[in-house]
């Protein structure tokens, strides 16, 4: 199940340092970011293998999931803030704000077999 994690973030007066180390539960194989986003739909998948790590660096976007089971949506508006998605996590991104910046670290490279695009019946 999708669940948000808290990221190792250190301020002071000179700025935030916020850390990403041996807190990702996989080995990191790809990073994507998403910008530039209008009103449209983002993701609309799951996948067989890959689990994710979503951070909004900017700005702010939503994010909906479904594991078959239970359905939830996440807010994510802080770079401090990471939400971990399982291969059977059906999620789309949406709501973006004009400055968003979502960033995604993934534990395989790309592989257009990995994909299931059906959301699960409700």
């Amino acid at each position: 199940m999708a669940h948000l994690m808290d990221l190792k973030t250190f301020t002071d007066k000179r700025g935030n340092l916020t850390v990403i180390e041996k807190i990702i539960p996989f080995e990191i194989k790809r990073i994507f970011y998403i910008y530039g986003v209008d009103e449209s739909k983002r993701g609309g998948h799951r996948h067989k293998k890959t689990i994710q790590a979503a951070i909004c660096l900017k700005g702010s976007c939503h994010i909906y999931n479904s594991d078959g089971i239970t359905e939830n949506n996440y807010i994510l508006d802080q770079p401090n803030k990471c939400l971990i998605l399982e291969p059977k996590d059906w999620h789309t991104m949406y709501n973006f704000t004009s400055d968003a910046i979502l960033m995604v670290l993934a534990s395989a490279f790309f592989d257009q077999n990995d994909y299931i695009f059906e959301p699960y019946n409700k």
